[in-house]
């Protein structure tokens, strides 16, 4: 199967690239990608992630297609590219499977010039630390230390001084929420390509510069101040050759390593310029770290419904924040509805109408299918991993949608319960789209208050509140940092210890990849 798909990869870059001839550069692209949370009691494991493999890989950057730009510039090898939705710490049993893979097939495309690393950065793996570094070490000693290496990453994952090392281009998104994130992607392939079509090869130069601030997401939006003015003043350092490009990490407050700080990388070839630019965003960095707030009106879970009941807009949304599936929480957590289902206000039809979205519960969504749209239910669901908090929420009332999805895909229940709908779901799921709701015969837009399992709110459905607050609630990627119970980041840290020192901020070249280092 393996020769199979590396001929397939052949006659496609062939078929898409009618240029294609020894000059032209070899470009590998591979990636696994999670965000996972070590302060949740969920493990990852290898039916989480979504891989694809050969020339389904093409299918995820709009800017690879048939008819782009840049798609004749190259012989494009794709070989693994693997994705999950965030989640709990993944078993070490995956991590290999998935690394051991993607060698496999870097090796049977071999030689390369270069190689487009997609990853998220902030994977966690049982028994190992810095896993991004490692999974780079291992990709190196396979194709070598010639090979350019271009990484695009997402703001909230971490760079350890081995990734910085074995890497030579490497950028990150510089918008939360990540409306960016294809265009980062392919600022990391041009820029590769343009590296490799003059002939200059990597960059003669990269700084890298710690910066301990740790902080939530939900913090760091780069929709209001300080966020938008540090991102914002990214291009103002980047200048052509001399500084090729510079990224600000947030880095992932929810996995205790020492690599999880805040993080600025520059590269180019003016030694001068490159660290000048990067002292200059880590200091601005540094300069602001008192300025972030959270993106939204925070506050406790009983003040937050009561704000919602009374509130005469809608929908009304309120983030459960605690158990956030889409920054690593275990998603099943019934923490909050159990006490939605027994406040007074929801007891009858004609009370405010909330919508819940969402509870895994896959003997629930079983035992309603079997029942059938209308039918009455009266059952458990969630907790299954996380119980920390609270049981399994019983949940009692009349079958109103059931979506059943093709193999591989969500399957949902709506369960209406006096006046509030749950949509309970086979797997742990994120809700972001109005159309994941209307599919389910519901109209959020109508809600009086519409209820989510997650932090910011991603553009669509920002776009659709009418007014909005997040709640502070238990789970594994818990927003009041200081109940988490680090055990081995590096301290001191802001804003764990508020009152620390300023640190050194100057510039830390870092070497080149011509040498592995472990």
């Amino acid at each position: 199967m393996l020769i199979l798909s590396v001929v397939s990869i052949f006659f496609f870059g062939c078929a898409n690239n009618p240029k294609s001839d020894s000059d032209l550069p070899r470009i590998a692209m591979a990636g696994i990608a999670i965000e996972s949370s070590t302060f949740s009691p969920a493990v990852s494991h290898e039916d989480a992630f979504r891989t694809h493999t050969g020339d389904s890989i093409f299918s995820l950057y709009p800017f690879l297609s048939p008819d782009s730009s840049i798609i004749n510039e190259a012989t494009w090898l794709p070989t693994l590219r693997s994705r999950a939705m965030p989640g709990g710490i993944v078993s070490r049993a995956t991590y290999e499977s998935l690394v051991t893979q993607t060698l496999e097939r870097l090796a049977n495309v071999l030689p390369l010039d270069g190689l487009f690393f997609d990853i998220h950065g902030a994977m966690s793996v049982e028994g190992l630390d810095d896993p991004e570094g490692d999974f780079l070490v291992r990709v190196r000693e396979v194709i070598g230390t010639d090979v350019v290496i271009s990484t695009c990453m997402d703001l909230h994952g971490s760079v350890s001084p081995r990734l910085a090392q074995n890497t030579d281009l490497i950028t990150c998104y510089r918008l939360a929420p990540h409306e960016d994130f294809m265009e980062s992607k392919k600022r990391a392939v041009t820029n590769l390509l343009a590296r490799l079509k003059s002939g200059k090869g990597k960059p003669a130069y990269k700084a890298w510069i710690p910066v301990p601030i740790l902080l939530p997401g939900e913090k760091t939006s780069t929709r209001i101040e300080p966020g938008k003015s540090l991102y914002g003043a990214i291009p103002s350092v980047i200048d052509g050759e001399k500084v090729m490009d510079a990224s600000i990490w947030m880095s992932y407050p929810w996995a205790d390593e020492p690599r999880n700080h805040g993080v600025v990388v520059t590269y180019g070839d003016d030694k001068a310029a490159v660290g000048k630019a990067a002292e200059e965003l880590a200091n601005h960095f540094w300069r602001v770290r008192h300025d972030f707030e959270f993106v939204a009106p925070t506050a406790s879970w009983e003040e937050a419904i009561q704000t919602a009941i009374a509130s005469d807009k809608k929908p009304f949304i309120i983030s459960d924040t605690g158990d956030n599936p889409t920054a690593g929480g275990a998603g099943d957590v019934t923490w909050t509805l159990t006490r939605i289902l027994d406040h007074p206000a929801f007891k009858k039809a004609n009370g405010p109408s909330l919508i819940y979205a969402s509870i895994p519960g896959k003997a629930f969504v079983d035992q309603a299918k079997e029942i059938g749209v209308g039918g009455l239910i009266d059952a458990t669901a969630g907790a299954e991993i996380d119980d920390r908090y609270a049981p399994p929420v019983r949940i009692k009332g009349e079958i109103m949608a059931i979506e059943d999805q093709d193999e591989g895909r969500q399957t949902a229940v709506v369960v209406k319960s006096g006046s509030v709908s749950v949509i309970v779901t086979k797997r742990r799921a994120a809700y972001h789209y109005e159309n994941d709701f209307t599919r389910l015969g519901l109209n959020p837009r109508e809600s009086d208050i519409l209820i989510v399992k997650i932090g910011y709110l991603v553009p669509e459905l920002y776009d659709m509140r009418a007014d909005w607050i997040m709640a502070l609630t238990p789970g594994g990627v818990n927003q009041d940092l200081m109940q988490l119970d680090y055990q081995r980041i590096n301290r001191p840290m802001f804003p764990l210890d508020a009152d620390m020192e300023d640190p050194d901020l100057s510039v830390r070249y870092i070497s080149s990849s011509d040498e592995i280092k472990r």
